[in-house]
Formats: structure tokens, sequence, C-alpha cells
């Protein structure tokens, strides 16, 4: 796919070589990308990532990550800063978002382009604060273990109840990653919750953080900040949910910035009230 738009820029799909570049772009706005996220992201939709380019060079980026028939996930909306304000970021916006076809799209849009992102459709569902700080050292509490190749079909099956849209291939990624360490509580022999942290830029990010209920999720931060170098996490805690934002207060946690969770449609039912961390802004 090629859309030729403002002085000569080019847009095609994007391979995982060149999504260092767009990483680069996301350190230098402050979001903290993880270190490792491409892999894990391409293995979703490896047709869902575009760069725009002028005379062969990085200008611009979008992906529209398609989950399932009815739901696609939008991030990476970037614009080289020097050459902001040309029009091509909506020319890279508008050849991506027709990947998404005819299904719901969602993201998680920062303050400056909510009202951009209305104008284009999207309806705000909650907003998202990430939280960053020190976890206090403790105990693993009981019930908390590292994850085990034989917990996948369960952490599968917990992660569809807490998301819009099924995505085994992106967890096979997610959840071995280079430097991601995920956990889950158990508890009579059931998933009670589970959880992921991985090295990022500047801090490591906890993604997903899914529990039953605050005190299973208190358990499992507790657990992922110990594997955490210093305990220092960064978290995205949708505003929605008070008792996962209480457990950030709790912590010493303070919120760094806020992004708002939006839909062009409907989405199936989720237990959003067991999402304590969203898995990564990127890719909801």
């Amino acid at each position: 796919m090629t859309s030729p738009g403002p002085a000569d820029l080019v847009v095609t799909r994007a391979s995982l070589d060149d999504w260092s570049v767009i990483s680069g772009w996301a350190g230098d706005e402050g979001w903290n990308p993880g270190l490792s996220d491409a892999p894990s992201f391409f293995a979703q939709d490896p047709e869902g990532f575009f760069m725009g380019r002028i005379d062969g060079q990085p200008v611009s980026a979008v992906s529209v990550v398609t989950y399932d028939a009815d739901y696609a996930f939008l991030g990476f909306y970037l614009v080289r800063p020097d050459l902001r304000g040309r029009g091509h970021g909506l020319t890279t916006w508008k050849t991506a978002l027709a990947h998404a076809g005819g299904r719901t799209v969602g993201l998680d849009g920062v303050v400056a382009q909510q009202d951009n992102y209305r104008k284009s459709g999207f309806e705000l569902a909650h907003r998202t604060v990430r939280f960053i700080g020190t976890v206090p050292a403790a105990q693993t509490p009981p019930g908390v273990r590292p994850a085990a190749a034989a917990d996948f079909a369960s952490i599968a099956a917990y992660d569809s109840a807490c998301c819009p849209a099924d995505r085994p291939r992106f967890l096979e990624r997610w959840l071995t990653g280079p430097g991601h360490r995920t956990f889950v509580r158990v508890a009579d022999g059931h998933l009670t919750g589970y959880a992921v942290v991985r090295p990022a830029l500047d801090r490591p990010r906890v993604g997903p953080l899914f529990a039953d209920t605050a005190e299973d999720a208190r358990a499992l931060l507790l657990a992922l900040a110990a594997d955490a170098p210093g305990g220092e996490v960064a978290i995205d805690i949708p505003e929605s949910n008070a008792p996962g934002v209480a457990l950030a207060e709790e912590f010493g946690l303070t919120p760094s910035f806020e992004t708002a969770r939006m839909y062009t449609g409907p989405v199936r039912p989720f237990s959003a009230e067991r999402v304590y961390g969203v898995t990564t802004l990127e890719l909801g």
C-alpha cells in the first residue's frame, strides 16, 4: 500500500526494522517505550504499521493493529518535530486507518490530540493516568508466583475477559519477551489475576495488571516491583477504576501524564473493573 501526500510524502507499510526509528521518536516524546515491544506488536498484525517518507527519509508514523473482524487499535501517531503542521500526519493517518476496514477502532489519545480525534469520530470511554514511582519493598504475598508455560491457557482466557478482543498471538510473545516478567495469582486452583513488567527506556513499565480484586492487584504489583530494579515502575491506570487509583496513591506513586481511551463505535463487553493497569497505550 502506498499513498502520495503533501510535498511528495509517500506512506507505505513499515517493517519491524523500521520501527526502531519510531520507538526513538516515542522516547523523545516522553512515552517511555518498552525496549523489546516491537516483536510482540508485529506478531499481532504485521500489516498494521505505517510510515511516511520524503525522499526515503522517515517523516511520520501510525499503527492500526487489527485483532479480529470487529476491533482494531490505533497508536504511534507521530510526526517528526521539524516537519509538523504540514499535513504529513493526517495523510499517514488516513492511509493507515483504511486498514481497519469497518472495525471499531480504539486509541489512547494524548490531551493535545483529543479534540482532533473527536472530529474523526472517536468518543471518550475513560481517562487513563500514568503513575510513576517506587513501590515499597515487601515479601511476595501468598498465592503469587512467576507464570509457567502451563499457565498460558488460563492467562489467555483471563485476558480475553478483560479486553475488547482476544489476542493470543500478541500474548504468546508478550508474556515471554526479552526482559518481560509475568506473574500470576492463584487461589484454590483458580487464576485471580496476572501481570507483566518489562524493561523500558526510562523505568520498567507494568502492563497489563488484571485482577479480580484490589487485594489481588496489590499482591501482583508488589511482586512485580520486587522484580524491578529498585522497585521503580510506571503503570497506566484507568481513572474509572477507583480502587486501582487508590492503590497507586497508597504506594505513593505520582501522576505523570494522562491519555483518553476513545472508540469509534461499540466494543464487546469486558470486565473493565478488573483492569488495574492497561497493557500498553500503544496497542491497548
